[in-house]
């Protein structure tokens, strides 16, 4: 079922190209984020000594201001976008930045430069470490300047709130900035940066908005002018023909009216059941996830109950959130991920600070080396959720390499009662999938870092967004090893990447054995249908095809040829 019409643009308008993130048409006046925070020039040392301290006092006042706005935002957001903000909000508070700018005042420098200066080196240290860790380059860019304009007297930094509906088109976006879009002003959302798995297409696709990233050209569209944005096709159009941008909204219109009478259970046309799940953070995400008819859980992020804090949550603080979630789906299946920590998402209490390379490094699984503590209790809150509210949880953990990782964990969550698996995003992960379900009951696919992983290219960069497409057929043949040995095995094998929020990709990857997809809560209807439209065999053809292909690109041309 495609959302948009595929004929091709009128002659005269200019059609730019980039990666489809998420399926939908919307037309409307470009929007761009609101103009760059002045940043004050390297001025020489100018405070004296008797003012540096209230100086500091001044910069940090500041930046607890622009940490208190985020954590707002947060408190009223759901799933990653508040994951999003609440990560920002913590680098805002973040001590080592202020103890960096504050020996900057110290040498008598303003406190605004000293804001400049000091995210500035943790910018050039993220960006040298490259990976996931480059990925938090433009969060501590965007918290430099909300700390700089408080300091200086501007406006706030961040995406505009149009008078019309509108279509934001933006270099890139800072991803506290794409969290707080709101999706009755903006129609659709085009980047020049990014690609699939970047903060800024995962956000849209939790908000549904259409979406395209790694546009070439997308710098010259000036703001005012009317653009078509096709989210399915991956084009944005430039003064496109006003009957042909007509024909393409109505047909996604139309496309939302058939979802909207989707409700469930996952199935494709000729009855092989499919369970369409839902990626969580919180009680209210599972919630919404449950009013939009996903069976259940297939990626409850436990993150959220951990970042933003000096100490590690006590076991009933954390028990009390993960039964929010386990209440929302009563007897259903929720699939909860221990603590992914690291990388781009440190912990003061369980991170490493000065790692070579922490996307390589310690994360995931891997903390409970240096503080098995910190396992046992998340485990054990799991194991008192489950008590109260009767349920019997899956328990996955994250970058698992190796077989006695695997086996260590699933005996750990097995003496509690629960049910053990992994997540396959190492390549070595998927080689040995079969191995692995010797010792747990399931395995599901993190394709995000998986492909990162596996072709060796940083998801956040642009000139690499083709590589981290999900569509990549080396990708796809790390998916069919992994579902072939979970055939083998009699055991599920689901995928809980971005990959499954693409309705034409989810179909694929049921024709190579995948039997659950989970996706944002917005996601889930469109999955559904779409593999509702379709016979089994026809996702096995259509999944034989892409995986014949050389590239994303011809990779989905493939699956729609015999997908429609």
């Amino acid at each position: 079922m495609s959302t948009t019409d595929s004929s091709p643009p009128a002659t005269g308008s200019a059609v730019l190209t980039g990666t489809p993130v998420v399926p939908g048409a919307a037309v409307g006046p470009v929007v761009r984020p609101a103009g760059a925070v002045q940043l004050p020039d390297g001025r020489p040392a100018t405070v004296p000594e008797a003012g540096r301290a209230a100086e500091k006092d001044r910069f940090g006042a500041a930046a607890e201001r622009v940490a208190e706005r985020l954590t707002a935002r947060a408190a009223a957001a759901t799933g990653v976008s508040a994951e999003v903000l609440s990560t920002t909000a913590g680098i805002a508070r973040d001590r080592a930045l202020r103890t960096t700018a504050e020996q900057r005042i110290d040498e008598g420098v303003p406190a605004a430069v000293a804001a400049v200066t000091a995210a500035q080196q943790f910018m050039d240290m993220f960006a040298s470490l490259g990976g996931l860790m480059a990925e938090r380059v433009p969060d501590v860019r965007d918290v430099r300047d909300r700390i700089v304009a408080e300091l200086t007297g501007q406006g706030e930094p961040g995406v505009p709130a149009p008078d019309q509906p509108s279509v934001l088109l933006a270099d890139d976006l800072a991803p506290a900035d794409t969290a707080g879009l709101d999706p009755s002003r903006i129609l659709a959302l085009a980047t020049r940066l990014g690609g699939t798995t970047s903060h800024t297409a995962i956000i849209a696709r939790q908000l549904g908005l259409p979406c395209v990233v790694g546009v070439g050209g997308l710098d010259q569209v000036p703001a005012g002018a009317t653009v078509l944005v096709d989210g399915e096709q991956g084009t944005v159009t430039v003064d496109p023909d006003a009957d042909e941008a007509r024909s393409r909204v109505e047909g996604a219109r139309r496309a939302a009216e058939a979802l909207a009478s989707y409700a469930g259970p996952g199935r494709t046309r000729d009855g092989s059941v499919v369970q369409i799940l839902a990626n969580v953070q919180d009680g209210a995400g599972a919630r919404a996830a449950a009013i939009a008819y996903a069976e259940g859980v297939g990626l409850f992020r436990t993150e959220l109950a951990f970042l933003g804090r000096a100490q590690e949550p006590s076991v009933e603080e954390q028990a009390a959130g993960y039964a929010e979630v386990l209440a929302a789906f009563p007897g259903r299946k929720v699939v909860v991920r221990t603590l992914d920590a690291g990388s781009d998402k440190p912990l003061a209490f369980a991170t490493p600070p000065d790692e070579a390379n922490p996307a390589l490094g310690v994360r995931g699984l891997r903390v409970a080396r240096r503080d098995p503590g910190l396992l046992e209790r998340q485990l054990d809150a799991v194991a008192e959720a489950a008590a109260r509210t009767g349920s019997t949880p899956w328990v996955m953990a994250p970058m698992v390499a190796t077989v006695p990782e695997a086996a260590g964990f699933a005996a750990a969550v097995r003496a509690r009662g629960l049910v053990p698996g992994v997540m396959v995003e190492v390549p070595s992960a998927a080689l040995h999938a079969e191995r692995l379900l010797a010792h747990v009951d399931f395995l599901s696919i993190g394709t995000n870092d998986l492909s990162q992983y596996a072709l060796a290219a940083d998801r956040l960069s642009a000139d690499l967004a083709e590589l981290t497409d999900p569509w990549q057929p080396a990708l796809l043949e790390l998916v069919a090893i992994t579902a072939a040995a979970g055939r083998r095995a009699g055991k599920p094998v689901g995928v809980c990447g971005e990959a499954a929020a693409d309705p034409l990709l989810g179909c694929v990857l049921v024709g190579l054995g995948i039997t659950s997809l989970s996706c944002a809560t917005s996601a889930v209807a469109r999955v559904g249908a779409r593999l509702a439209t379709v016979d089994l065999e026809a996702c096995e053809r259509a999944a034989a095809a892409a995986l014949a292909t050389d590239g994303p690109q011809a990779a989905r041309a493939a699956a729609r040829a015999l997908l429609g």
